[in-house]
């Protein structure tokens, strides 16, 4: 599955979630957030498509993904990239 693929997936959980995406710019990647009792995911648009399904994938992990069933190969990419930024920050802790 490419990246273009993959955050059609990821846009589709998140409909099945109820949450709201938006590509907005400015100086960061994006995330998740409430905001007036809306869930909203805030994504920087002028990421490169691989950055883009990275963060949706990260900010979707955030939400909480335990209880919900997606499909096994979206799953392991989520999990996957939650676990490369894990290991990023241990590797270059911010001071």
């Amino acid at each position: 599955m490419n990246h273009v693929q993959l955050i059609h997936e990821l846009e589709e959980l998140t409909r099945q979630l109820n949450i709201q995406v938006r590509y907005e710019k400015g100086d960061f990647d994006g995330g998740y957030c409430i905001l007036k009792d809306h869930k909203v995911l805030v994504i920087n648009k002028k990421l490169t498509d691989a950055k883009r399904a990275s963060t949706l994938a990260q900010a979707i992990a955030e939400y909480g993904i335990e209880t919900t069933f997606i499909k096994p190969t979206l799953r392991a990419y989520i999990e996957d990239e939650v676990t490369k930024t894990a290991k990023a920050a241990k590797t270059n802790p911010v001071r």
